[in-house]
């Protein structure tokens, strides 16, 4: 399609905060459906049940709601699970007043808002927490537009609903025309405590994954790749101690994928008019879920990522990592239903929607792919790795770090910690998954990822991602920082330069105002999705003065990465994967800004 440019005009959860305010309920009608998933989308006016701003209250309770037909006990933010679409425009003062009304202390991000430190709701960083039966009330002055989501960053509340999309009206027009909106957040719910998946995880990492390797499979790859080559490949991953289906950590064993709150079955409708474009704001607010997005029969063109706008990228198809947001737009011009497909990165299930001119209408179902396996790229395979070199090495001694006395990140046990004491960065040699003789990670910008063929459909890349002009710092970089992502994969802990949070004594230090190169090595088997709270991450994709901005970015396996940072928030701020059950492991820094 044609799109027409307009000039571009966990650490500690314990804490106290005193003196409550009175409760808060807002406007959304209580019940299951959050309101904000109206089938006439975002016309002329807001749907029933929105929070727009720039005066809202939200309440935060524990209600019995089903979910997929079974009975469900999700938190509920004004009687909702996800939370009511919060609606504000560029340029306001706003005022949200947060009311807790668990039986444990909670908290809201705003999940890539640019706002002061005391309002970015982690607790434990610049800000106590919201303690039960207590009203905390965020004020900040809206600078940006575009697509975002908020949620908890309080425990792992995540898991159990306490998430919502968030919408910033441009004050100035955007470059690119649509008719009408819809929101589609992703999610996955379990029916299973989130602090039992964390348990079985630390019990065996594999615990959720049933989509293991056969003797089928085995005797397919000797017939495409011979017998030598395919048994030193499965003898590599055994010494290794993993399986080249570790995709993801937790699956469809336990996940119902959600779309705005509906299981596939629910079949949720978005509803058109023929001819008309579609903006479609697209929100991965799932707690380790990576998603695949397509409409088949429909051409997608992206036109903003993380909330600003991007030069438009026609695509099939395109991944979504955990926390990023992608608007796309569409025009379907026949009479008929389409199907929204969002199928998990490891194939153990699939969001499911309808775009359709009328309710009741079902379009196909596309076939679920099959998993695929990880191959020798997830360990620099690309960068000329030397895999003779790997025969024989003992692989499940691959780090200089004793394990042993790594046993999980205890939040309760740092109420106390004083991160503004914490004044510059250490970086260890750490626990690096990659074996030994592998060379260092590369850039695999120009690729998809795991399990998406470019050849089968244009798939969306990093490195299609332009800005719409270039962004106002023009500054070279005064220095570089390189972090390292790692983990042990085996007992389920997860690091920065093979520490993990309660390991740390000192955050990252920024010096204010100044221009810095953050390079991400990713020395691990998985994806992760890096999340920088306050600031803008510019990731260097070979766009030269117009590469993107992004609150997070996905890191391949075994991929080098580089942003540029502006470091103008002066405070302390989160850094962490935005997997939940990694950041609760200990894939968390605070970086200090001063």
């Amino acid at each position: 399609m044609s799109t027409t440019l307009l000039p571009p005009h966990r650490l500690s959860r314990r804490g106290f905060i005193k003196g409550g305010a009175a409760l808060g309920i807002g406007t959304a009608a209580l019940g299951l459906a959050p309101a904000w998933a109206n089938p006439w989308g975002q016309t002329s006016s807001y749907p029933k049940g929105e929070e727009s701003g720039p005066n809202i209250s939200l309440a935060i309770r524990r209600q019995s709601v089903p979910i997929a037909g079974q009975p469900a006990r999700p938190i509920t933010l004004n009687g909702t699970s996800p939370g009511p679409l919060i609606r504000l425009k560029e340029g306001e003062d706003v005022t949200l007043r947060v009311t807790n009304l668990l039986d444990e202390p909670t908290s809201i991000h705003w999940h890539g808002i640019l706002l002061p430190p005391e309002m970015d709701g982690v607790p434990g960083v610049s800000f106590a927490g919201i303690m039960p039966g207590e009203t905390f009330t965020y004020r900040f002055p809206l600078r940006q537009s575009g697509t975002y989501w908020y949620h908890s960053h309080s425990g792992l509340q995540e898991q159990i609903g306490h998430v919502g999309p968030l919408v910033i009206d441009a004050a100035q027009r955007e470059p690119f025309r649509y008719d009408r909106e819809h929101v589609l957040l992703l999610t996955d719910w379990s029916f299973e405590d989130p602090s039992t998946i964390f348990h079985n995880l630390k019990a065996g990492e594999g615990y959720y994954n049933f989509q293991e390797r056969t003797l089928g499979d085995f005797i397919a790859d000797v017939g495409r790749q011979g017998l030598a080559s395919t048994w030193e490949a499965r003898a590599m991953w055994g010494r290794m101690r993993m399986s080249s289906r570790d995709i993801a950590d937790v699956t469809g064993a336990t996940y119902t994928y959600l779309l705005n709150g509906h299981s596939p079955d629910d079949n949720w409708t978005a509803l058109f008019r023929p001819g008309e474009t579609q903006r479609l704001r697209v929100i991965n607010g799932s707690a380790m879920s990576y998603f695949d997005v397509r409409i088949p029969g429909l051409e997608m063109t992206v036109v903003a990522a993380d909330g600003q706008p991007v030069r438009p990228v026609p695509v099939e198809e395109f991944r979504i990592g955990v926390a990023e947001t992608y608007d796309v737009l569409v025009t379907p011009k026949d009479d008929a239903a389409y199907t929204i497909f969002a199928e998990s990165m490891d194939r153990s299930g699939f969001a499911r929607g309808t775009l359709a001119p009328r309710m009741g209408m079902v379009a196909p179902v596309p076939e679920r792919r099959r998993i695929a396996d990880r191959g020798m790229e997830a360990m620099g395979a690309h960068e000329g790795m030397d895999h003779g070199s790997m025969t024989g090495m003992d692989h499940s001694r691959m780090a200089d770090m004793d394990h042993s006395r790594m046993t999980g990140m205890d939040h309760s046990s740092m109420a106390g910690m004083d991160h503004a004491q914490m004044d510059s960065t250490v970086h260890a040699t750490g626990t690096a998954m990659l074996p030994v003789g592998v060379a260092q990670p590369g850039s695999r910008l120009d690729q998809p990822g795991i399990g998406l063929d470019a050849r089968e459909r244009r798939v969306l890349v990093y490195q299609d991602l332009k800005a719409i002009a270039p962004w106002p710092d023009r500054r070279p970089p005064g220095r570089e920082l390189e972090l390292h992502l790692t983990g042990n994969m085996e007992r389920y802990m997860w690091s920065f330069d093979g520490k993990k949070f309660s390991e740390v004594s000192r955050p990252i230090h920024f010096d204010k105002d100044e221009r810095l190169r953050l390079i991400l090595v990713n020395r691990t088997m998985m994806e992760h999705p890096i999340h920088l709270h306050g600031m803008w991450m510019e990731l260097e994709n070979g766009a030269g003065e117009l590469i993107p901005r992004k609150h997070t970015l996905n890191v391949k396996p075994g991929e080098r990465l580089s942003a540029l940072i502006t470091a103008d928030a002066e405070g302390s701020w989160a850094f962490h994967c935005h997997l939940l059950y990694h950041m609760d492991a200990g894939m968390f820094r605070v970086v200090k800004v001063a």
